[in-house]
């Protein structure tokens, strides 16, 4: 009889590891919109956060990133020997620039003037977005029945929408705008990154995207802000750097991860999760409302992207719990 522990793992086990994987990344990324508040309850602004939240993050991508140059140098991995067109490089320093720095801002943005819960929910229906611009740009098809899940999510965003803005006012439709030009933002992100992707690998692209970004943000802060306002009390350090590893370094590895194991559209059904966490957290840690108008309105979003989860099968839509809004 074979040694159990001379075995290898069986197909089976592979899964549920890869399906673990899939969960604890999109709860991890729950926890997002959770921190940025905590940190601005703090008494930083916006940029503060999101740059501290590079100079956190950053690092541990770049390593990343050389370490795939490594592997791709040694003739390891699918882009073995293969040399890193500079043509590609600087789509990716673009790329990153509109995504994790346009996107990242606005959405940090946003989470000053709503809530965490429906600041969520509006991120949460950018691949309706990315479906709208490739139909436009690229001429791809709308089905009927993505179009019906579409207006059934923005239903139950205008539903939260309506019933927040008789109570807070106008601050409500600036951050649900700013939500909503973050989505788009990163669903052209999402558009344009999936050919540079394919020649750089995720790895070597994330890391250039990101530490373009991160000096974006750095440029952008020292234009507007003295170099003391970096200073921080330690409880806050701790929030930021929960932020950036808990919140961005590892489920970006664990969501890679578990696309590697069970595949990009089952990996993009645990992003679904990730609203009704951040809700959850939102209503525990930040003691925001929560209504039978925001259970409803909620659960129509949710419904819509189900809907469209089973409907579509376009692996940049369904991997989309990767980028920097999530």
């Amino acid at each position: 009889m074979a040694d159990m522990h001379t075995m290898p793992p069986s197909p089976l086990r592979d899964q549920n590891i890869g399906l673990a994987l899939a969960a604890l990344g999109a709860a991890l990324f729950a926890t997002k919109g959770i921190f940025v508040k905590l940190a601005y309850a703090q008494g930083l602004d916006a940029l503060t956060v999101l740059a501290w939240r590079m100079i956190l993050a950053v690092p541990f991508f770049l390593a990343f990133g050389l370490l795939a140059y490594r592997d791709r140098r040694r003739g390891k991995g699918r882009h073995a020997n293969e040399k890193v067109p500079p043509r590609s490089v600087f789509g990716a320093v673009l790329i990153g620039i509109m995504g994790y720095y346009g996107a990242s801002l606005l959405d940090f943005l946003s989470l000053d003037l709503i809530t965490a819960q429906l600041n969520r929910l509006v991120l949460l229906t950018y691949p309706f977005i990315v479906l709208v611009l490739g139909a436009v740009l690229f001429r791809r098809r709308l089905t009927a029945p993505v179009i019906g899940a579409a207006l059934l999510a923005y239903l139950g965003i205008a539903i939260i929408f309506g019933h927040d803005m008789v109570i807070e006012g106008d601050t409500v439709l600036a951050g649900t705008a700013l939500a909503l030009a973050s989505a788009l933002a990163y669903a052209l992100y999402q558009l344009f990154a999936k050919p540079l992707i394919d020649v750089l690998g995720p790895r070597l692209f994330t890391a250039i995207a990101m530490t373009a970004a991160g000096v974006m943000v750095l440029v952008h802060f020292f234009w507007t802000h003295p170099f003391s306002a970096l200073a921080i009390a330690p409880d806050t350090f701790w929030i930021l750097l929960a932020l950036a590893l808990a919140a961005t370094v590892a489920p970006v590895l664990l969501i890679a991860a578990a696309i590697g194991s069970i595949g990009a559209e089952r990996t993009a059904v645990f992003g679904n999760i990730s609203p009704i966490l951040t809700i959850i957290l939102a209503i525990i840690v930040l003691g925001e409302p929560f209504t039978a108008i925001h259970g409803a309105g909620t659960a129509l979003v949710i419904c819509g992207i189900l809907l469209f989860t089973r409907l579509t099968t376009q692996p940049a839509i369904a991997s989309r719990e990767e980028g920097p809004i999530s």
